[in-house]
Protein backbone atom coordinates (compact mmCIF):
# COMPACT_ATOMS: atom_id res chain seq x y z
CA UNK A 1 0.00 0.00 0.00
CA UNK A 2 2.73 2.47 0.99
CA UNK A 3 4.84 1.42 -1.99
CA UNK A 4 2.03 2.05 -4.47
CA UNK A 5 1.15 5.35 -2.78
CA UNK A 6 4.75 6.58 -3.02
CA UNK A 7 4.98 5.44 -6.64
CA UNK A 8 1.69 7.15 -7.55
CA UNK A 9 2.69 10.40 -5.87
CA UNK A 10 6.02 10.37 -7.70
CA UNK A 11 4.20 9.76 -11.00
CA UNK A 12 1.90 12.70 -10.30
CA UNK A 13 4.99 14.88 -9.88
CA UNK A 14 6.41 13.55 -13.15
CA UNK A 15 3.11 14.34 -14.87
CA UNK A 16 3.13 17.90 -13.53
CA UNK A 17 6.69 18.33 -14.78
CA UNK A 18 5.71 17.08 -18.23
CA UNK A 19 2.71 19.41 -18.44
CA UNK A 20 4.29 22.57 -17.05
CA UNK A 21 8.00 22.32 -17.85
CA UNK A 22 7.14 20.52 -21.08
CA UNK A 23 5.22 23.53 -22.30
CA UNK A 24 8.10 25.68 -21.10
CA UNK A 25 10.56 23.74 -23.27
CA UNK A 26 8.13 23.83 -26.18
CA UNK A 27 7.87 27.60 -25.94
CA UNK A 28 11.61 27.72 -26.53
CA UNK A 29 11.17 25.63 -29.67
CA UNK A 30 8.64 28.15 -31.00
CA UNK A 31 11.00 30.96 -30.04
CA UNK A 32 13.59 29.31 -32.29
CA UNK A 33 11.06 29.11 -35.14
CA UNK A 34 9.50 32.53 -34.59
CA UNK A 35 11.31 34.15 -37.50
CA UNK A 36 13.62 37.14 -37.86
CA UNK A 37 14.08 39.78 -35.17
CA UNK A 38 11.42 42.02 -36.71
CA UNK A 39 8.94 39.47 -37.99
CA UNK A 40 9.10 37.28 -34.92
CA UNK A 41 9.18 40.04 -32.32
CA UNK A 42 5.50 39.78 -31.39
CA UNK A 43 5.63 35.97 -31.09
CA UNK A 44 8.70 36.15 -28.88
CA UNK A 45 7.08 38.83 -26.75
CA UNK A 46 4.07 36.60 -26.04
CA UNK A 47 6.33 33.58 -25.39
CA UNK A 48 8.54 35.52 -22.98
CA UNK A 49 5.51 36.96 -21.18
CA UNK A 50 4.00 33.48 -20.82
CA UNK A 51 7.03 31.69 -19.42
CA UNK A 52 8.89 34.50 -17.69
CA UNK A 53 7.12 34.35 -14.31
CA UNK A 54 6.98 30.54 -14.02
CA UNK A 55 9.97 28.93 -15.75
CA UNK A 56 11.89 28.46 -12.48
CA UNK A 57 8.84 27.19 -10.58
CA UNK A 58 8.34 24.45 -13.17
CA UNK A 59 11.52 22.68 -12.12
CA UNK A 60 10.19 22.24 -8.59
CA UNK A 61 8.43 19.17 -9.97
CA UNK A 62 11.66 17.68 -11.33
CA UNK A 63 13.42 18.19 -7.99
CA UNK A 64 10.45 16.59 -6.26
CA UNK A 65 10.58 13.50 -8.50
CA UNK A 66 14.34 13.09 -8.04
CA UNK A 67 14.10 13.39 -4.26
CA UNK A 68 11.20 10.93 -4.09
CA UNK A 69 13.10 8.45 -6.25
CA UNK A 70 16.21 8.80 -4.08
CA UNK A 71 14.38 8.49 -0.78
CA UNK A 72 11.75 5.88 -1.62
CA UNK A 73 13.36 3.78 -4.38
CA UNK A 74 17.09 4.27 -3.88
CA UNK A 75 18.27 1.18 -5.88
CA UNK A 76 16.43 2.54 -8.93
CA UNK A 77 17.89 6.01 -8.33
CA UNK A 78 21.42 4.55 -8.16
CA UNK A 79 20.99 2.44 -11.30
CA UNK A 80 19.47 5.23 -13.40
CA UNK A 81 21.92 7.91 -12.32
CA UNK A 82 24.99 5.73 -12.80
CA UNK A 83 23.98 4.23 -16.15
CA UNK A 84 22.26 7.23 -17.77
CA UNK A 85 24.53 9.94 -16.42
CA UNK A 86 25.46 11.18 -19.92
CA UNK A 87 21.95 12.22 -21.10
CA UNK A 88 21.03 13.32 -17.58
CA UNK A 89 24.09 15.59 -17.43
CA UNK A 90 23.32 17.00 -20.87
CA UNK A 91 19.71 17.62 -19.82
CA UNK A 92 20.87 19.39 -16.65
CA UNK A 93 23.25 21.57 -18.67
CA UNK A 94 20.40 22.35 -21.05
CA UNK A 95 18.14 23.41 -18.18
CA UNK A 96 20.86 25.68 -16.80
CA UNK A 97 21.77 27.12 -20.19
CA UNK A 98 18.20 27.97 -21.19
CA UNK A 99 17.46 29.65 -17.87
CA UNK A 100 20.63 31.74 -17.97
CA UNK A 101 20.11 32.61 -21.63
CA UNK A 102 16.52 33.72 -21.03
CA UNK A 103 17.64 36.01 -18.21
CA UNK A 104 20.58 37.45 -20.16
CA UNK A 105 18.50 38.04 -23.29
CA UNK A 106 15.99 39.98 -21.22
CA UNK A 107 18.76 42.21 -19.86
CA UNK A 108 20.63 42.67 -23.18
CA UNK A 109 20.31 45.89 -25.16
CA UNK A 110 22.30 45.02 -28.29
CA UNK A 111 20.60 43.04 -31.04
CA UNK A 112 23.59 40.70 -31.50
CA UNK A 113 23.52 39.88 -27.79
CA UNK A 114 19.79 39.17 -27.89
CA UNK A 115 20.32 36.87 -30.89
CA UNK A 116 23.19 35.04 -29.21
CA UNK A 117 21.35 34.41 -25.94
CA UNK A 118 18.15 33.70 -27.84
CA UNK A 119 19.95 30.97 -29.80
CA UNK A 120 21.23 29.38 -26.58
CA UNK A 121 17.74 29.55 -25.09
CA UNK A 122 16.03 28.06 -28.11
CA UNK A 123 18.53 25.28 -28.87
CA UNK A 124 18.71 24.16 -25.23
CA UNK A 125 14.90 24.12 -25.17
CA UNK A 126 15.01 21.74 -28.11
CA UNK A 127 17.68 19.31 -26.94
CA UNK A 128 16.76 19.10 -23.24
CA UNK A 129 13.40 17.33 -23.69
CA UNK A 130 15.06 15.04 -26.23
CA UNK A 131 17.60 13.87 -23.64
CA UNK A 132 14.89 13.45 -21.00
CA UNK A 133 12.83 11.41 -23.45
CA UNK A 134 15.90 9.32 -24.26
CA UNK A 135 16.31 8.59 -20.53
CA UNK A 136 12.68 7.44 -20.36
CA UNK A 137 13.23 5.24 -23.41
CA UNK A 138 16.28 3.63 -21.86
CA UNK A 139 14.39 2.78 -18.68
CA UNK A 140 11.25 1.62 -20.50
CA UNK A 141 13.15 -0.67 -22.87
CA UNK A 142 14.92 -2.47 -20.03
CA UNK A 143 18.42 -1.17 -20.74
CA UNK A 144 19.02 -0.01 -17.16
CA UNK A 145 19.79 -3.06 -14.99
CA UNK A 146 19.98 -2.94 -11.21
CA UNK A 147 23.33 -2.05 -9.65
CA UNK A 148 25.85 0.74 -10.04
CA UNK A 149 26.77 1.46 -13.67
CA UNK A 150 25.75 -2.04 -14.79
CA UNK A 151 24.21 -0.78 -18.03
CA UNK A 152 26.06 0.36 -21.14
CA UNK A 153 26.85 4.08 -20.95
CA UNK A 154 26.01 4.70 -24.62
CA UNK A 155 23.54 2.08 -25.86
CA UNK A 156 21.37 2.59 -22.77
CA UNK A 157 20.15 5.84 -24.34
CA UNK A 158 21.33 5.61 -27.96
CA UNK A 159 18.83 3.03 -29.15
CA UNK A 160 15.58 2.99 -31.17
CA UNK A 161 13.23 3.28 -28.18
CA UNK A 162 15.21 6.15 -26.67
CA UNK A 163 15.29 8.02 -29.97
CA UNK A 164 11.54 7.51 -30.27
CA UNK A 165 11.08 8.77 -26.71
CA UNK A 166 13.22 11.82 -27.40
CA UNK A 167 11.41 12.75 -30.62
CA UNK A 168 8.00 12.26 -29.00
CA UNK A 169 9.08 14.38 -26.02
CA UNK A 170 10.12 17.26 -28.29
CA UNK A 171 6.89 17.06 -30.32
CA UNK A 172 4.71 16.81 -27.20
CA UNK A 173 6.43 19.82 -25.65
CA UNK A 174 6.02 21.85 -28.83
CA UNK A 175 2.36 20.85 -29.07
CA UNK A 176 1.60 21.71 -25.46
CA UNK A 177 3.32 25.07 -25.77
CA UNK A 178 1.47 26.00 -28.96
CA UNK A 179 -1.88 25.05 -27.39
CA UNK A 180 -1.16 27.00 -24.22
CA UNK A 181 0.07 30.03 -26.20
CA UNK A 182 -3.18 30.14 -28.19
CA UNK A 183 -5.09 31.13 -25.08
CA UNK A 184 -2.34 33.51 -23.99
CA UNK A 185 -2.40 35.31 -27.33
CA UNK A 186 -6.22 35.45 -27.31
CA UNK A 187 -6.17 36.85 -23.79
CA UNK A 188 -3.78 39.57 -25.02
CA UNK A 189 -6.31 40.45 -27.71
CA UNK A 190 -4.22 39.19 -30.64
CA UNK A 191 -6.60 36.89 -32.51
CA UNK A 192 -4.29 36.56 -35.53
CA UNK A 193 -1.39 35.39 -33.39
CA UNK A 194 -3.69 32.97 -31.58
CA UNK A 195 -4.72 31.45 -34.90
CA UNK A 196 -1.05 31.18 -35.86
CA UNK A 197 -0.23 29.24 -32.70
CA UNK A 198 -3.34 27.10 -33.28
CA UNK A 199 -2.03 26.10 -36.71
CA UNK A 200 1.29 25.15 -35.16
CA UNK A 201 -0.51 23.17 -32.47
CA UNK A 202 -2.50 21.23 -35.07
CA UNK A 203 0.64 20.44 -37.10
CA UNK A 204 2.61 19.23 -34.06
CA UNK A 205 -0.41 17.31 -32.78
CA UNK A 206 -0.74 15.45 -36.08
CA UNK A 207 3.03 14.88 -36.16
CA UNK A 208 2.94 13.49 -32.62
CA UNK A 209 0.16 11.08 -33.56
CA UNK A 210 1.98 9.94 -36.68
CA UNK A 211 5.26 9.36 -34.82
CA UNK A 212 3.46 7.53 -32.01
CA UNK A 213 1.67 5.30 -34.51
CA UNK A 214 4.88 4.53 -36.38
CA UNK A 215 6.60 4.03 -33.05
CA UNK A 216 4.51 0.97 -32.31
CA UNK A 217 6.62 -0.93 -34.82
CA UNK A 218 9.77 0.31 -33.09
CA UNK A 219 8.51 -0.82 -29.68
CA UNK A 220 7.38 -4.19 -31.03
CA UNK A 221 10.91 -4.87 -32.26
CA UNK A 222 13.01 -3.10 -29.65
CA UNK A 223 10.96 -3.14 -26.41
CA UNK A 224 8.56 -6.11 -26.60
CA UNK A 225 7.63 -6.03 -22.89
CA UNK A 226 6.65 -2.37 -23.11
CA UNK A 227 4.75 -3.02 -26.34
CA UNK A 228 2.82 -5.86 -24.72
CA UNK A 229 1.92 -3.72 -21.72
CA UNK A 230 0.76 -0.81 -23.88
CA UNK A 231 -1.44 -3.04 -26.02
CA UNK A 232 -2.97 -4.91 -23.09
CA UNK A 233 -3.04 -3.53 -19.54
CA UNK A 234 -2.43 0.11 -20.53
CA UNK A 235 -4.58 0.07 -23.69
CA UNK A 236 -7.46 2.10 -22.14
CA UNK A 237 -5.01 4.89 -21.28
CA UNK A 238 -3.51 4.78 -24.76
CA UNK A 239 -7.00 5.11 -26.26
CA UNK A 240 -7.81 7.94 -23.84
CA UNK A 241 -4.72 9.78 -25.01
CA UNK A 242 -5.66 9.32 -28.66
CA UNK A 243 -9.26 10.47 -28.14
CA UNK A 244 -8.13 13.46 -26.09
CA UNK A 245 -5.59 14.42 -28.72
CA UNK A 246 -8.13 14.31 -31.54
CA UNK A 247 -10.65 16.22 -29.41
CA UNK A 248 -8.03 18.87 -28.69
CA UNK A 249 -7.35 19.34 -32.40
CA UNK A 250 -11.06 19.83 -33.02
CA UNK A 251 -11.25 22.41 -30.23
CA UNK A 252 -8.31 24.28 -31.72
CA UNK A 253 -9.96 24.43 -35.11
CA UNK A 254 -13.14 25.82 -33.52
CA UNK A 255 -11.07 28.26 -31.43
CA UNK A 256 -12.04 26.92 -28.01
CA UNK A 257 -8.55 27.45 -26.74
CA UNK A 258 -9.03 26.94 -23.00
CA UNK A 259 -10.86 23.65 -23.56
CA UNK A 260 -8.10 22.66 -25.99
CA UNK A 261 -5.58 23.19 -23.21
CA UNK A 262 -7.37 20.67 -21.01
CA UNK A 263 -7.64 18.14 -23.85
CA UNK A 264 -3.96 18.46 -24.79
CA UNK A 265 -2.88 18.14 -21.17
CA UNK A 266 -5.03 15.04 -20.74
CA UNK A 267 -3.57 13.48 -23.89
CA UNK A 268 0.01 13.94 -22.65
CA UNK A 269 -0.82 12.85 -19.10
CA UNK A 270 -2.62 9.73 -20.33
CA UNK A 271 0.29 8.58 -22.49
CA UNK A 272 2.69 9.13 -19.58
CA UNK A 273 0.49 7.10 -17.25
CA UNK A 274 0.13 4.41 -19.91
CA UNK A 275 3.89 3.95 -19.77
CA UNK A 276 3.71 3.51 -16.01
CA UNK A 277 0.79 1.09 -16.26
CA UNK A 278 2.47 -0.92 -19.02
CA UNK A 279 5.65 -1.34 -16.99
CA UNK A 280 4.08 -1.84 -13.54
CA UNK A 281 5.06 -3.46 -11.21
CA UNK A 282 8.57 -3.28 -12.69
CA UNK A 283 10.60 -0.13 -12.13
CA UNK A 284 13.68 -1.50 -13.88
CA UNK A 285 12.39 -3.92 -16.51
CA UNK A 286 13.86 -7.37 -15.95
CA UNK A 287 15.62 -6.34 -12.75
CA UNK A 288 13.56 -4.71 -10.01
CA UNK A 289 9.91 -4.35 -9.12
CA UNK A 290 8.59 -1.44 -7.09
CA UNK A 291 8.24 -3.65 -4.01
CA UNK A 292 11.81 -4.92 -4.32
CA UNK A 293 13.26 -1.42 -4.78
CA UNK A 294 11.19 0.32 -2.09
CA UNK A 295 12.66 1.65 1.12
CA UNK A 296 11.52 0.46 4.54
CA UNK A 297 7.85 1.18 5.40
CA UNK A 298 8.92 3.71 8.05
CA UNK A 299 10.84 5.67 5.41
CA UNK A 300 7.94 5.60 2.95
CA UNK A 301 5.52 6.70 5.67
CA UNK A 302 7.79 9.57 6.73
CA UNK A 303 8.18 10.72 3.11
CA UNK A 304 4.43 10.69 2.50
CA UNK A 305 3.70 12.58 5.74
CA UNK A 306 6.38 15.16 4.93
CA UNK A 307 4.97 15.49 1.45
CA UNK A 308 1.45 16.09 2.77
CA UNK A 309 2.71 18.80 5.11
CA UNK A 310 4.74 20.46 2.37
CA UNK A 311 1.87 20.33 -0.09
CA UNK A 312 -0.21 22.50 2.25
CA UNK A 313 2.25 25.33 1.55
CA UNK A 314 3.46 24.50 -1.95
CA UNK A 315 0.25 23.75 -3.84
CA UNK A 316 -1.60 26.98 -2.90
CA UNK A 317 1.54 29.00 -3.65
CA UNK A 318 1.92 27.47 -7.11
CA UNK A 319 -1.80 27.85 -7.77
CA UNK A 320 -1.60 31.55 -6.86
CA UNK A 321 1.45 32.02 -9.07
CA UNK A 322 -0.13 30.42 -12.13
CA UNK A 323 -3.54 32.03 -11.55
CA UNK A 324 -2.05 35.50 -11.14
CA UNK A 325 -0.24 35.42 -14.46
CA UNK A 326 -3.09 33.72 -16.31
CA UNK A 327 -5.63 36.33 -15.24
CA UNK A 328 -6.98 38.39 -18.11
CA UNK A 329 -6.19 42.11 -18.16
CA UNK A 330 -9.44 43.67 -19.30
CA UNK A 331 -7.84 47.12 -19.40
CA UNK A 332 -5.82 46.24 -22.48
CA UNK A 333 -7.23 47.51 -25.76
CA UNK A 334 -8.63 44.81 -27.98
CA UNK A 335 -8.81 42.35 -25.13
CA UNK A 336 -10.99 39.33 -25.77
CA UNK A 337 -11.36 36.57 -23.20
CA UNK A 338 -10.11 33.18 -24.40
CA UNK A 339 -12.81 30.54 -24.68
Amino acid sequence: MLVDAALAVMWVGLTCYALFAGADFGAGVWDLLAGSAGRGARRRQVIEHAIGPVWEANHVWLIFVIVMLWACFSPVFAAVMSTLYVPLTLAALGIIARGAALAFRKASTELWQQRLFGAFFAVSSLVTPFFLGAVAGGVASGRVPAGLAEGDVLTSWLNPTSVLGGVLAVLACAHLAAVYLCADAAREGDAELARGFARRAVVTGLASGAVALAGTAVLHADAPELFHGLTHRALPLVLLSAVSGVTGLGLLVTRHYLAARAAAALAVAAILWSWGAAQYPAMLVGSLTAAQAASQPAVLFACLISLACGAVLLVPALWLLYATFQRADASKPGHRPAR
